[in-house]
């Protein structure tokens, strides 16, 4: 910007009157309006320059800031976890084994089914496995496992197989006979010798027992008849059953057993197995731990008409809905509770 400076004219001509001005003030004056002058020039530039400069400034990117890092966490090591504690199982109680229920003490014999009780006998006691049936609604049969009679290698039953295949209630081994593991047996294995009639009415060992003196056990359509000699009896084939063995324990109610020397294991104890009657009732069953004589003596004990002894020991078996006793060896034979 151009500012005049009028110093003074005089008819066109600068006036140098004011410049001859003797003096300090006059030259002061020169100098301020010069001053002045230049200010106002450099403010004029140094405006436009700035707000130049501001539009540069704004158009310039402004750096952005560098973030700061991000702090890597410190890796802390994982915890070793704390090993679980085994729970101490807790003990099982170990459970008390069952045992058998004691017997009753009763020296009656039960009115019908099975009953395991003690019977009081010449001062001692005895358990008694007996099962009981009326003969009026009962057969007492016997069944064997060969149709005809054997002398040798004889074919043997379970006794649970004897009650199946007779659809049977109750049932015991039958009379004694030579088991196979008997040195003694060679050559009649589970053979018998002694006066049977199966429920099939066939009469076994008939000839060899015409005058036998073996007690017998003979079952009707309610009752029954023991006789000390099997020579006693025919061979009626109108009963139910016969079947022979010794010894003959009690008779018309007495004890008919006396000690016999030559049969030591008589007088050894042991299961005694017995077929009983009273009246119009039958009895099968087993005096536990007991002599031969013993036996004789818990049968009049509870009162029976009569009894005989069965086979026992290895062939020990008594069934009522499943074996109460046994199941013992083969059998060659069996005696068993039907329903008539």
């Amino acid at each position: 910007m151009w500012i005049p400076i009028f110093i003074g004219m005089t008819k066109g001509k600068p006036s140098m009157k004011f410049l001859n001005q003797q003096g300090f003030i006059p030259v002061t004056i020169i100098i301020v309006i010069a001053v002045i002058s230049a200010a106002v020039i450099y403010e004029s530039t140094h405006g436009k320059i700035t707000n130049i400069t501001k539009k540069q400034a704004s158009l310039v990117t402004q750096p952005t800031s560098t973030p700061s890092p991000t702090t890597t966490p410190t890796s802390l090591p994982t915890p070793t976890p704390a090993p679980t504690s085994i729970p101490t199982p807790k003990s099982t109680a170990t459970p008390t084994p069952s045992v058998a229920p004691q017997p009753v003490s009763n020296n009656n014999p039960p009115g019908s089914g099975y009953s395991y009780q003690n019977v009081s006998a010449d001062g001692q006691t005895f358990p008694v496995s007996i099962i009981a049936a009326d003969m009026n609604s009962t057969k007492v049969i016997v069944d064997t496992a060969s149709d005809s009679d054997c002398a040798n290698n004889c074919p043997i039953l379970p006794l649970a197989d004897y009650v199946s295949r007779n659809g049977a209630w109750a049932g015991i081994n039958g009379s004694f006979f030579c088991p196979a593991e008997y040195p003694s047996c060679a050559g009649k294995t589970n053979s018998f010798d002694t006066l049977l009639m199966n429920k099939n009415k066939h009469y076994f060992n008939s000839d060899n027992n015409v005058y036998s003196t073996i007690p017998a056990a003979i079952f009707s359509p309610g009752s029954a008849r023991f006789v000390s000699r099997s020579l006693e009896w025919g061979r009626d084939t109108g009963i139910d059953s016969v079947i022979a063995n010794y010894p003959l324990l009690v008779a018309g109610g007495n004890i008919a057993y006396s000690e016999a020397p030559n049969e030591p294991k008589f007088g050894q104890k042991g299961p005694r197995g017995f077929i009983a009657a009273k009246g119009n009732m039958v009895y099968i069953g087993f005096v536990h731990n007991a002599t031969m004589g013993e036996s004789a003596q818990v049968m009049k004990a509870l009162n029976m008409d009569s009894a005989l002894n069965l086979d026992e020991g290895g062939s020990t078996a008594l069934w009522y809905g499943g074996y109460k006793l046994g199941p013992g060896r083969g059998l060659p034979m069996a005696v068993l509770f039907v329903q008539r």
